[in-house]
């Protein structure tokens, strides 16, 4: 509250249907900042999506899916810049430069860097692209805030050796709790895990969400509390619906008192299901016509580089290639 934000940046890889827990955490902040803020950017990082192997067709499907999911959720292209990551090639020049700044002894005096070894360039390559619209602020998980701590680290590297230019991005962090997987609480939801049942995608059927609630992993005691601690499972439902409901903690232990979880898992589920239905109906007909996504994105690059063009060639003259 009562700051000053001039320019917002995210993203979301293409790399499937978007889960509960991106939904929670990111989209439906990102809804709320573009009516919030005047200067708002969200990217499909089909290129950062690179950093693991990616089967062309299955990478261009995904490209749509994300998309329509995007907009189904209520991102609206013409209250941000909506645009695809590719489709604005001043990115990877920067990535260029800024990575010629970014060398392996100062990273590995960062005392996250161990948690990024095994996808570094998915990293680097999501900083780069806010530094190109000079972002001032970045929506963060609690998970990613280290992400940040680095993008600020390459800002002042770059301003110090070139003269003040680019904003030190700060964190607008998320009010919703992590959301766990519904098979193992002790990890995120991702997309990426191998068991089916413990992630919720926002397209599932009702018959789908269902499934996966009442699979969720809780604990032998019946009673509905909010521990996350000593009660992991049950605790990430708790959240789960505080989340799309819209209701606090409190007020939901209040609603699920004399419950026991066999039944309170089937109350989440009902929950989610009437969340996400619309949302749900709003895709199927986005996929219908992939020629207005297509062009969706091609409209928001074309905006995306008009903003990103003069602060590269400024970039450029900074550093003495004119």
């Amino acid at each position: 509250q009562n700051m000053v934000v001039d320019r917002i940046f995210s993203g979301i890889q293409p790399t499937g249907m978007p889960h509960l827990g991106n939904y929670l955490g990111a989209i439906q902040n990102w809804v709320n900042l573009q009516e919030e803020c005047s200067s708002v950017l969200y990217s499909i990082m089909d290129m950062h999506s690179l950093t693991m192997p990616k089967d062309p067709a299955v990478l261009r499907q995904n490209i749509l899916d994300t998309t329509a999911a995007i907009l189904a959720c209520g991102i609206d292209p013409k209250k941000c810049f909506f645009f695809r990551q590719s489709l604005v090639p001043e990115h990877a020049e920067l990535a260029w430069i800024l990575g010629c700044l970014t060398n392996v002894p100062r990273l590995l005096r960062l005392p996250q860097w161990k948690v990024w070894t095994q996808n570094w360039r998915a990293l680097l390559s999501f900083l780069y692209l806010s530094f190109i619209k000079r972002s001032t602020h970045v929506p963060v998980g609690e998970d990613q805030v280290l992400h940040l701590e680095l993008a600020q680290d390459i800002a002042q590297h770059f301003n110090k050796k070139y003269g003040e230019f680019f904003p030190v991005p700060k964190a607008i962090l998320s009010t919703t709790k992590k959301i766990k997987s519904l098979r193992d609480p002790t990890v995120k939801m991702s997309k990426s895990d191998p068991q089916k049942l413990a992630t919720v995608n926002i397209a599932d059927s009702p018959d789908e969400i269902v499934l996966k609630f009442r699979k969720a992993v809780t604990d032998f005691t019946s009673e509905v509390t909010y521990d996350p601690a000593s009660r992991p499972g049950v605790s990430n439902l708790v959240s789960i619906h505080a989340a799309v409901t819209g209701l606090s903690i409190k007020e939901v232990l209040h609603q699920s008192a004399g419950l026991d979880t066999a039944h309170y898992k089937m109350v989440v589920a009902e929950s989610v299901i009437q969340k996400f239905a619309p949302i749900r109906n709003e895709i199927k007909k986005l996929q219908e016509d992939a020629s207005h996504l297509i062009k969706v994105l091609e409209d928001g690059a074309e905006k995306a580089k008009e903003l990103a063009a003069p602060i590269y060639q400024e970039v450029r003259r900074l550093v003495g290639f004119q």
